[in-house]
């Protein structure tokens, strides 16, 4: 297992995290117990959570393994989230210091720990102030509530706001971003990424194989059906089929994938993992499993590298389509500049 920094922190952790959005929902206590024993042993130490999976129970359940493995719950990098609602009333959800402070004790409590390593905003609240949001999680820093602060979903010009103003007061920067990000989806390679970039942030991808197009499970002319996130949905999974479906670069990627997964001998999840684990600015996959068997292929990835002409390939199905402008050719162009001058 490769080991990279978490951002712009000195904390170490895993190139590939364990996701545990499926605790409690997709996977049972003892089930998510074995893929978190699995994910160690093969020497994974980030492991990322937040109080809305399961309505706290990905959390409790989190931290009734940790409490069982005392030497993992010294080692491994643990990651939870606050914003989303945890309640009905009007200040159950958002950024605010009053929700941010009972959303922090709480999931210190189900997770049965005095400090959360990397606490995370799961989403932008445009109802509050931004300083009201780092001032508290710059006191919870200093108070070792939390080791570092991040946030997730944010946009271009969201991140950056934020880590302006952090150092304008003097406040501790945030390290991370987690956005979703795979082959099926690079428009944050437009903003998001270089802004994380210039600001140091470490990016965690979720979501790293497209809801499960990237992983070989659906077929174009067949509809989803049974242990699928879309066929479990029927509803809510037909339309997201039918409208991913109907977009020809989809398949294209898809293709591409399998061809190269073919020619070396891998799976079609080890392939586009590998191709997200090097792009610029990330830092650590988030792997999203709800089996072992899904653990252990998804980290067969680590050991796989890529060709040039393999990336190359992968890199150019996929480019995100893009207006003419800001973002197309005439407007790279622009903001280009030859280092020798000239016409």
């Amino acid at each position: 297992m490769e080991y990279r920094n978490l951002g712009n922190s000195g904390a170490v952790v895993s190139k590939h995290a364990l996701g545990t959005m499926t605790f409690g929902a997709e996977a049972t206590e003892e089930t998510s117990h074995r893929i978190l024993d699995g994910y160690v042993e093969a020497g994974g130490n980030f492991i990322d959570t937040a109080d809305v999976y399961s309505s706290g129970a990905s959390e409790e359940i989190l931290g009734r393994w940790l409490a069982q493995r005392p030497e993992a719950k010294d080692q491994v990098v643990l990651a939870s989230k606050g914003r989303f609602p945890m309640g009905a009333g009007p200040n159950d959800a958002g950024t605010s210091g009053r929700h941010l402070r009972r959303a922090l004790d709480a999931s210190l409590l189900r997770l049965g720990v005095e400090q959360i390593d990397l606490y995370q905003m799961h989403a932008w609240d445009p109802l509050t102030p931004i300083e009201e949001t780092l001032r508290f999680l710059d006191d919870a820093v200093s108070s070792g509530k939390i080791g570092y602060y991040g946030f997730s979903n944010f946009t271009g010009w969201q991140l950056t706001k934020a880590v302006h103003v952090a150092k304008k007061h003097g406040w501790a920067p945030p390290v991370t971003l987690q956005p979703q990000y795979s082959l099926l989806v690079r428009e944050i390679e437009l903003e998001v990424v270089p802004a994380s970039r210039d600001a140091g942030i470490g990016l965690l991808p979720w979501s790293p194989l497209g809801g499960g197009w990237l992983s070989g499970k659906y077929r174009r002319d067949q509809a989803p059906t049974g242990a699928t996130r879309l066929g479990e949905n029927p509803e809510r999974g037909m339309e997201a089929w039918k409208q991913r479906n109907a977009e020809e670069q989809t398949w294209r990627i898809i293709g591409t994938v399998e061809e190269i997964a073919k020619a070396r001998e891998v799976s079609a999840p080890q392939v586009s993992l590998a191709w997200l684990a090097d792009r610029p600015g990330v830092t650590s996959v988030i792997l999203g499993v709800r089996t072992t068997a899904q653990l252990t292929d998804n980290l067969a990835a680590a050991d796989l590298i890529l060709t040039a002409e393999e990336t190359a390939k992968l890199t150019e199905v996929s480019e995100p389509r893009v207006g003419v402008y800001p973002y197309g050719l005439p407007a790279k162009e622009q903001r280009s500049r030859r280092r020798d001058g000239g016409r």
